[in-house]
């Protein structure tokens, strides 16, 4: 096949030392004809960029050409070396996509596409534009994950010469890496990327911080590498001893590690520095158990500090041993223990797919490469769901989490999971219809509430119901992306009608209080209304009031026509809450109101319309502020035909069987116990029940039934949860 390159030669002929470089690195294992069109890719790209130069005054080509060879330390193809070379062409030139596929090829040219950001499209915010930009170069990796291998070692290469730029860009550009760019190199493996992104993110997020640690670390190696000089030769002798043929080097911990360490357990500098790292690598796999038992006879293990990531791979696709034992004088020792193929697959991540081609570990790149798909799968599940690009980046952020729990489906497959997931992010990681129809499971074997923790190990089974919908307080405890968005997804689509419903009420009664019959608004009052608000329909912009996006009152006030009022309603000043309105209208989980109760309705963004008593410590707050714009005058409907939840507490005196016996009297009092809570003291226990009540008076009936209980000293309504 002839180079389409020859029908367009360049002027441009002239190597650069770093481009030399990357041509003699690439050369052993790039064919002739792949670094010939390498070549071309250059010269196409130093001829584009002729005349523009970084902030650092070097000529711009040396910034793609120093992308290329960290993506060539990695070995990669020379499909991606090429739109490395040319992924600022389209951004920062007059060239079009299209001429690079003329050039280079089809997948050249998506790939620089993908890369590529969105300058030419107008955004509100500058976070708007950035979030887009992720979700468009997320949706591209989707597709191609080489994309994101290309806009990772951009960012590196960035990051090494941030120094340029003023201080409040590199804080923000520093702090970006350390949320997005270094997390997501984490979790497609690229362990070399993801350290120097997260050292250099620190650097410039933290500079004080940064040199007063790097200070105290300078002084404390000098101190102790003797110590982990001796440490070093020891293991190497006892696997010498047991006749295994291993590579032993220590590790010195990263900057960033030792700070995370120091805030997130509050420790002291020198508490940290105190855990020492060593890998080991060996033959095989059954070499690596051999070493295992080899160094715990060397020093003695701490208990619950063992990992086997060999049997339980993490999602990305990473495999070895960690061990944590007691080495001399005291100190801690960090041990990993793996093969030369886990070595490289942890070095490499992704990237080794195209590094690795023998038949021996073509089983476990394919199984990395199908992790890696399924995240990136989630990922464009959670882009379709998510409504707007900062909901999708914080969904992303939600997802590039720094710990994992291992848990088993009821057929044994293991799912992994964010550490502090539920059992409702266990189910729409099963699947988004089994998440949206949950309403209990059995975590090894007990029934267990939604909002439950998962712990690795956990055995966990999903209860379903087929009227069962999402609840939107699922929103408060859930801790996947991927669960956050198929809730919203569903709130925003399935109840939709139900907000419309709710948005027109409220603005009626908005109206009502000036006056105004909402019979009497002209439509073309409405249209220019819809016009202002930015909004496609009267029915978007009634939703937008039930999910507190708009207020009734300011828009109301805005349809009012001069000269056209009428006198007040009686009555329709108030919204009357049945109920049965659905999902729009919830009742506060702080004060638990029910029929009888003097009531009043704020509204949240996002969460509609929630209804509080009057006396609840939120209302009182804001009464104080004197933030009264999103309060709502409520009343109970006359006929109620459902039960409400309701907190109360009982104090009673330490006896056996008295938690039987009041949770019998509260059944006799045609009641349910949803939840409860114990405090034991010396002599008294204080039980905390969640009861499902019609009204004040049948709570009244209850409190009459536990009065018989004389174990009990005191009992009331808990208000302020």
């Amino acid at each position: 096949m002839q180079n389409p390159i020859l029908n367009h030669p360049d002027e441009l002929t002239e190597i650069t030392p770093e481009a030399e470089l990357l041509f003699n690195e690439v050369s052993p294992y790039l064919k002739p004809e792949d670094l010939a069109l390498l070549k071309s890719a250059y010269f196409f790209g130093q001829k584009a960029h002729a005349g523009q130069f970084r902030k650092s005054g070097e000529p711009y080509i040396s910034h793609p050409v120093t992308v290329a060879r960290i993506l060539g330390e990695l070995r990669l193809d020379m499909v991606t070396l090429a739109a490395a070379l040319l992924h600022d062409v389209v951004e920062d030139t007059g060239i079009q996509k299209q001429e690079i596929s003329e050039r280079f090829g089809f997948s050249v040219a998506e790939l620089v596409d993908g890369v590529s950001k969105l300058d030419k499209i107008r955004f509100q915010t500058k976070a708007d534009m950035q979030a887009e930009n992720f979700r468009k170069m997320l949706l591209a990796m989707a597709q191609d994950v080489r994309v994101i291998l290309i806009k990772l070692a951009d960012r590196l290469h960035n990051m090494r010469t941030l120094e340029v730029m003023s201080s409040e860009k590199q804080h923000r550009i520093a702090q970006e890496t350390l949320e997005i760019y270094a997390p997501i190199a984490h979790r497609l493996g690229l362990e070399n990327i993801y350290q120097e992104l997260q050292e250099l993110g620190f650097r410039f997020s933290y500079p004080t911080r940064y040199k007063v640690l790097l200070k105290a670390t300078r002084a404390a190696r000098g101190n102790r590498r003797e110590i982990v000089g001796k440490i070093l030769e020891a293991i190497k002798l006892r696997l010498q001893e047991t006749g295994l043929d291993a590579t032993v080097t220590g590790r010195e911990k990263h900057l960033y590690s030792i700070y995370k360490k120091m805030v997130e357990k509050h420790l002291s500098f020198s508490d940290v520095l105190d855990i020492y790292g060593f890998r080991v690598v060996v033959r095989d796999v059954s070499s690596c158990y051999v070493a295992l038992g080899a160094l715990h006879g060397l020093y003695k293990p701490i208990p619950g500090k063992f990992k086997d990531y060999i049997a339980i791979p993490k999602q990305n696709g990473y495999q070895s041993l960690h061990s944590t034992l007691l080495g001399p004088y005291g100190l801690p020792i960090e041990v990993q223990i793996r093969t030369y193929e886990m070595h490289h697959i942890a070095e490499t991540g992704v990237a080794s797919h195209w590094l690795y081609k023998s038949k021996d570990i073509d089983a476990g790149m394919n199984e990395l490469h199908m992790k890696a798909n399924q995240w990136m799968k989630g990922l464009l599940e959670t882009l379709n769901d998510s409504s707007d690009s900062l909901e999708f980046l914080e969904h992303l952020k939600v997802d590039l989490f720094p710990g994992e729990v291992y848990v088993f489906t009821p057929q044994g497959k293991i799912l992994t999971l964010p550490r502090g997931s539920t059992t409702v992010d266990f189910a729409y990681a099963v699947h988004t219809d089994v998440g949206n129809c949950c309403v209990a499971a059995r975590i090894n074997g007990e029934i267990s509430p939604l909002r439950t923790r998962l712990r690795s190990g956990d055995r966990v089974e999903i209860i379903t119901a087929p009227a069962a919908k999402p609840n939107p307080v699922w929103l408060s405890y859930v801790a996947t992306g991927r669960a956050r968005s198929s809730i919203r997804y569903f709130l925003r689509t399935i109840q939709y009608s139900e907000s419309v419903k709710l948005g027109e009420r409220l603005l009626n009664q908005a109206l009502y209080a000036f006056g105004v019959n909402p019979e009497t608004v002209e439509p073309a009052q409405w249209e220019k209304l819809i016009r202002e608000c930015g909004v496609k329909s009267r029915e978007a912009l009634l939703a937008d009031i039930a999910l507190g996006k708009q207020l009734a009152a300011v828009l109301a006030k805005r349809l009012v026509v001069p000269g056209e009022s009428v006198s007040n309603t009686s009555g329709k000043s108030s919204i009357t809450i049945l109920g049965t309105e659905g999902m729009t209208v919830r009742f506060a989980r702080c004060c638990y109101p029910i029929p009888g109760d003097g009531i009043v309705g704020l509204i949240k963004k996002d969460q509609g319309l929630v209804i509080h008593t009057q006396d609840c410590p939120a209302v009182v707050k804001i009464k104080d502020h004197k933030n009264m714009d999103n309060q709502l005058d409520v009343v109970w409907g006359a006929e109620i035909d459902r039960t409400f939840p309701v907190s109360i507490f009982t104090t009673v005196v330490n006896k056996s069987g008295v938690l039987a016996r009041v949770t019998a009297e509260i059944a006799k009092a045609d009641s349910n116990v949803d939840d409860i809570t114990l405090e034991n003291d010396k002599d008294y226990t204080t039980m905390r029940f969640i009861l499902q009540t019609r009204d004040r008076q049948h709570l009244a009936q209850i409190f009459r039934r536990l009065k018989h209980i004389g174990e009990i000293v005191k009992m009331g309504r808990i208000k302020n949860q």
